[in-house]
């Protein structure tokens, strides 16, 4: 247990070291870095002089040759302290720590390569699927695993039904129906700004089960909307008009999105490898689309109207009355015209697809296959091309980094490491003599608040879902409960900082939330849907039997 705790020290030691210095690099950092959104403010001519200037470069005046002195060129490969950190982090493990007695010598070294792996995905030494294939490099020239066993992941069926999620929002964004569904909910609902925020946050909810990315549901849909509606009443961003309306739609969308893509599987990519894991440890959850959304949905729809009027007195909006915004919506729908064929097509497309992930178990057609009929739809019928899905880099990205730290969990969990660790931690529970629902609440708020050293979701789940489910289940928590909570966790954790998922990145790179209201009131919503989760959940999932 010294070496666990050892191993442990160094790795967070370091992890958070560095941590804070992303954090610092990721504060003073320009906006325009985190994301690139099209200004939809009127369009601005520059005009430079025709004539060339009067003014020459003389090559022997030091001053103008010292300013025309070239950059130096950027740094190519790896980041050297990043890469050093990552790299000493599983050396330690492996050759200073002592190895326990209970563990194997190749389970030891395939640890090693893991937090070694992981540590490279939160200091980001390179680019998170290049960095991936470098620990499964690893993995295989060690002969820690075999070929087989390295890409064995790569034929999941979870990561395949992830990817193809990534086609199904692009077709959303391309057709233009999330766009059109979203704006009929501001001519509904717009009259003042809570109708507003209430308008945009059901609209999510239900594009979210359909367009399987917060991400893309956050820059290709909401966030061109709301900034459309805040210029219109004179909010700017990075101004100190921007909380007249803008910084009160963007932090409400922003903490909603957590609860949308909790309430369903297919809502968000990490969900669905969240259920995959959880199958490997044992833990099966039968008929997951229809279970996952009756756990969710009583807690979630509580938090989900609880929050726009919780933002609202805490955090209130200078304009409370918004009459323009139906008429803009409106003219705005106008403009777009009667729903075009292809949209059409959508629509019937993800209602076939979604509705076979309701019912697939019964008559036999498994998610990914059901994703799969779905795309093919869409191809066939001219809604997405070949190049569309080809230019989805984010998709073949999540291919590689995701099929490598699943295969390197299973692996994990096959030589017996993840049910040592979990065994060591319930020892430590135990010697507290906690019930089992003190256990839950205590792993769920480490779960929780670990993720302040991730900036990504999935990566957390990659990483840490297996150990925590393991740890649960030798606490004595009932299994289908321990998977279904980490799982909404994974969810909720995404809006407590401006690097904690993709959509975080997307809200705050609209430059209307300053980063000390990102912390305070991510960390204050939190807590309400820890309050929310864990009273109302708790006796919401009494009544459907999960415990």
């Amino acid at each position: 247990m010294e070496s666990l705790c050892l191993a442990l020290h160094c790795s967070l030691s370091a992890s958070t070291a560095t941590s804070f210095s992303r954090f610092s690099q990721l504060h003073h950092r320009p906006r325009s870095q985190f994301i690139h959104t099209p200004s939809l403010r009127s369009p601005t001519v520059s005009s430079f002089p025709s004539n060339p200037s009067p003014f020459r470069f003389h090559p022997h005046d030091p001053i103008q040759a010292s300013k025309s002195t070239p950059p130096p060129p950027p740094l190519q490969g790896a980041k050297p302290i990043p890469l050093v950190i990552s790299l000493c982090i599983g050396l330690i493990v492996r050759f200073v720590v002592p190895k326990p007695l209970e563990v194997t010598p190749e389970a030891w070294q395939l640890l090693s390569i893991f937090l070694s792996t992981i540590a490279g995905l939160v200091l980001s030494p390179l680019p998170v699927g290049a960095w991936a294939f470098l620990g499964l490099t690893a993995s295989v020239v060690t002969k820690t695993l075999s070929f087989s066993a390295a890409f064995s992941a790569f034929t999941n069926e979870v990561i395949w039904l992830i990817v193809i999620s990534f086609f199904f929002a692009r077709g959303f964004v391309k057709t233009g129906l999330g766009d059109r569904i979203a704006t009929y909910f501001v001519k509904w609902m717009g009259k003042s700004t809570l109708g507003l925020s209430y308008g945009l946050t059901f609209s999510e909810v239900l594009i979210a089960p359909a367009m399987p990315s917060t991400t893309a549901r956050a820059g290709g849909v909401f966030l061109p909307i709301i900034k459309s509606l805040s210029l219109s009443a004179g909010s700017q961003p990075s101004s100190p008009t921007s909380k007249r309306l803008g910084a009160f739609l963007i932090q409400n969308q922003f903490q909603s999105a957590g609860n949308s893509s909790a309430l369903f599987l297919t809502a968000a990519a990490q969900n669905l490898l969240c259920v995959k894991l959880a199958e490997e440890l044992g833990v099966v959850v039968s008929n997951p689309w229809v279970t996952w959304f009756k756990a969710a949905s009583l807690p979630a729809l509580v938090c989900l109207l609880l929050t726009p009027l919780i933002l609202y007195k805490l955090y209130p909006p200078e304009i409370k009355d918004t009459p323009e915004a139906p008429a803009l919506a409106a003219k705005k729908l106008e403009s777009m015209g009667p729903i075009t064929q292809n949209e059409w097509i959508m629509v019937g497309t993800m209602l076939l697809a979604v509705s076979l992930w309701i019912f697939g178990d019964t008559i036999g057609i498994a998610s990914a296959v059901a994703a799969m009929i779905g795309l093919s739809i869409l191809l066939v019928l001219g809604v997405l091309d070949w190049d569309d899905c080809l230019n989805e880099k984010a998709a073949w990205d999540t291919l590689a980094w995701f099929a490598i730290l699943v295969g390197m969990a299973s692996q994990l969990t096959n030589l017996g490491i993840v049910n040592w660790m979990s065994d060591c931690v319930a020892h430590n529970l135990r010697s507290f003599s906690l019930s089992w629902p003190a256990s839950l609440a205590v792993l769920q708020g480490a779960y929780f608040f670990i993720h302040y050293l991730f900036a990504s979701q999935t990566g957390h789940v990659g990483a840490l879902y297996s150990a925590f489910l393991a740890m649960h289940r030798a606490a004595g928590v009932p299994g289908i409960l321990a998977a279904l909570a980490l799982g909404y966790n994974t969810n909720l954790f995404g809006a407590i900082t401006h690097y904690s998922s993709g959509q975080a990145a997307v809200y705050y790179g609209a430059g209307y939330v300053d980063l000390p209201d990102i912390f305070k009131f991510g960390f204050i919503m939190a807590v309400v849907n820890a309050i929310i989760w864990g009273g109302v959940g708790s006796v919401w999932w009494k009544f459907l039997g999960l415990y």
